[in-house]
């Protein structure tokens, strides 16, 4: 017969749905529990159990072959009405079972024992329970090891769920500091309509190109999947992006990058640093509109630290402010490089400028 619905199905359904465990792949950390499941009760069949609307859903299985099974002929809808333990000794004589078409039969389940899986509220989700094809009885060092698995997948599953929490937070408040940050840039960019000294206009337009560098690592840390570390490669191919709208007629920059995995505190002065460097060649290495091209590269360089360098091929080292001037944008520069724990390094390139710094970046 076809168990009756639990007197809490609503709550019980939101519960299990909250998990976001339903047809999730098989996974090793729920594997090893039927598996010890199965091994300690001596059966041959051993399950995670999670009973949805309308059918019962396998997490981990040894012994069955499939992943889902229609309600009618769920053992475990009848277990979770249930208090905490349920065994059947023999089918045959339960008549629950009486006309159900997997405990018919020489090779029907015959033997039945399942711990429930309940919420810290004490919903009940499913079950782990393990069967056989004959009649048998579980010792009780054998129950009492089936609650305490039972309660290792109900471990699993609330540390997915305190994970996925966690992950939807950082996200929605990466979002916001986004979303925040772009408006400050467009209030940036309303202001500076209204400027007409060509040194306050190039003061909001570095401070506009800091506010947009910061906002990118934000979309960036949205986007990906690792609380704290970014692909420094693509963060910088989305600084040139903006820098590159800043230029001046006539100047390109050509980004060099490859793909390597920084802190988020790393990628921030990494940028800030990028940005300083290439607004400095915008102002000092191409007088009176000559045209030119700027180029930033990310390479690795041995011993896991990688190597900055922003190069042009403008009026080179002579004419150009080095690491000592007393410009707000190399003040900014520096104290980003001593955030990475690095120095700039300034020499010509031939024709032009190269700067460059090297760091290690922190492990994943």
């Amino acid at each position: 017969m076809k168990a009756e619905t639990h007197t809490q199905q609503t709550q019980r359904l939101k519960a299990l749905r909250s998990y976001g465990i339903l047809d999730t792949d098989f996974e090793t950390e729920f594997d090893e529990i039927v598996e010890l499941a199965s091994a300690i009760c001596g059966t041959p069949i051993s399950v995670i159990n999670l009973i949805d609307a309308e059918r019962q859903w396998f997490k981990s299985e040894v012994g069955l072959g499939v992943r889902e099974t229609p309600l009618e002929t769920s053992i475990c809808a009848h277990a979770i009405l249930q208090d905490d333990f349920t065994e059947i000794e023999d089918t045959a004589l339960d008549t629950r079972m009486a006309d159900n078409p997997l405990c018919a039969g020489d090779t029907g389940l015959r033997f039945y024992a399942g711990a429930l899986l309940k919420t810290p509220e004490g919903l009940p989700l499913g079950t782990l329970c393990v069967l056989d094809h004959r009649p048998r009885r579980l010792s009780s060092h054998q129950k009492n090891a089936l609650r305490v698995l039972a309660r290792q997948v109900m471990v699993q599953l609330e540390l997915r769920r305190e994970l996925e929490a966690s992950r939807m937070f950082r996200l929605e408040v990466d979002h916001r500091v986004k979303n925040s940050l772009q408006s400050l840039s467009s209030l940036v960019r309303i202001q500076m309509r209204s400027l007409r000294e060509p040194e306050a206009i190039a003061a909001i337009a570095s401070v506009k190109s800091r506010v947009d560098a910061i906002s990118t690592m934000h979309e960036l840390l949205y986007k990906t999947e690792r609380s704290s570390h970014i692909d420094l490669g693509q963060y910088l191919a989305s600084i040139c992006a903006q820098l590159s709208a800043l230029a001046p007629p006539r100047l390109t920059i050509i980004p060099k990058l490859i793909s390597i995995d920084v802190s988020s505190d790393q990628a921030v002065a990494v940028g800030t640093l990028v940005n300083e460097l290439v607004l400095n060649a915008f102002k000092h290495a191409f007088p009176q509109g000559k045209a030119g091209l700027v180029s930033i590269s990310l390479e690795a360089i041995g011993q896991g630290r990688v190597r900055v360098t922003s190069s042009d091929n403008g009026r080179g080292l002579e004419l150009m402010p080095t690491a000592g001037s007393s410009g707000l944008g190399m003040k900014i520069a520096q104290l980003a490089a001593a955030e990475l724990g690095t120095e700039i390094t300034f020499s010509n390139n031939d024709p032009g400028l190269r700067v460059s710094f090297e760091f290690l970046p922190d492990s994943a």
